[in-house]
């Protein structure tokens, strides 16, 4: 065969892989849905969120931690702030956010906070916040103890580890002990692009404490949001190409069993979980396309979506909110408490409506 030839398959066999890839991924991002508008009562914007809320978590008070401010690869940012975390106490009826002073030897300008994850210790009462960081693209997490009569974050410790690579989201089981989602393999930015361009289920869960850092779940197109149940018996993850949640049994070394999926229908991204009926809530993004190109002409929708029952051998899953991103753009989490619902955004606002 004529090197001419040869060239020409060539040619026609990399066309074809290139073609085959782009339908596969318009599938993955869900590039075919248009959203149906979905409504809740009552919902209005957080006041002074403007640059994003990509997780919320609630104290069983009803104070929530909100992480701002997210500079994140191939995403758009509108400050060139640095990231911030505020409170909002949800009992209160003025519904004003405060920014929580960090304290201690952190380097505050290049705080860049993604996935939070609170811990009260059973021994003492101490509340500590996790917060996943990214300074400079860098990959890290920040243990804080948290300070309530100054509404303040005192800085303990930064963890770092070569397979805390690219870690999206945490779910704290001590003060210094973790389960971390990493939602890249490559640390590469070529290379983390050719990641979901050819399907590759490398992505991980990773467990950290001071005496063990170990891989325990893997197989994960995109390791998204990261939660744990009420009796601390299972840990839910996010495949976010996958469109599914995990189902991991945690086992008595702290390695985790898979026990099943859930078909969500969309990319959803963090995991909120109700402490008292075990429902998961999640902030999903219903059209992935949309927020690669992010045109403000036709923005990234918004979703919301409820599972109950998720151990159950039929989990009731239902849409609970949708936009297509006239009101809220690109919603990463949904945490519920109280009648309310607050829906956060990677880069864009906050949302606090009231639930049905």
């Amino acid at each position: 065969m004529g090197k001419l030839a040869v060239l020409s398959l060539s040619v026609a066999a990399l066309a074809v892989l290139i073609g085959e890839r782009l339908i596969t991924l318009r599938h993955l991002s869900l590039s075919y849905r248009e959203l149906t508008q979905n409504y809740l009562p009552n919902c209005h914007h957080i006041e002074g969120i403007e640059y994003g809320a990509e997780d919320i978590t609630v104290l069983e008070n009803g104070l929530a931690f909100l992480s701002t401010g997210l500079k994140y690869p191939g995403l758009p940012s509108y400050s060139d702030d640095s990231g911030k975390i505020y409170t909002l106490n949800l009992l209160d009826s003025k519904m004003k956010i405060k920014t929580m002073n960090i304290k201690g030897d952190l380097d505050k300008d290049s705080f860049n906070p993604h996935g939070i994850s609170l811990y009260t210790d059973d021994k003492d009462g101490a509340v500590y916040l996790f917060v996943v960081n990214h300074p400079q693209g860098n990959s890290q997490v920040e243990i804080f103890r948290f300070v309530e009569d100054e509404n303040a974050l005192q800085y303990i410790k930064t963890i770092k580890h070569e397979l805390l690579h690219n870690v999206n989201d945490i779910v704290a089981v001590g003060t210094e002990s973790f389960y971390a989602t990493n939602d890249h393999y490559f640390t590469n930015g070529i290379l983390k692009f050719v990641e979901p361009f050819l399907s590759l289920p490398w992505c991980d869960v990773v467990y950290y404490s001071p005496q063990t850092v170990q891989v325990v779940a893997g197989g994960f197109l995109i390791a998204n949001g990261i939660n744990i149940s009420p009796d601390k018996r299972h840990l839910y993850v996010s495949d976010l190409l996958k469109h599914k949640i995990v189902v991991l049994e945690i086992q008595k070394n702290t390695v985790l069993s898979h026990v099943k999926e859930v078909d969500v229908g969309s990319l959803c991204d963090n995991i909120e979980v109700d402490r008292e009926s075990g429902d998961l809530w999640l902030g999903c993004h219903p059209n992935g396309l949309k927020c690669v190109f992010h045109d403000p002409n036709d923005p990234p929708g918004s979703e919301v979506i409820r599972i109950e029952n998720i151990l159950s051998e039929k989990p009731k899953v239902t849409q609970v909110y949708a936009d297509d991103g006239s009101v809220i753009i690109a919603s990463s989490v949904a945490t519920p408490y109280g009648g309310k619902l607050l829906i956060g955004t990677v880069y864009q606002k906050a949302l606090i409506c009231d639930l049905k």
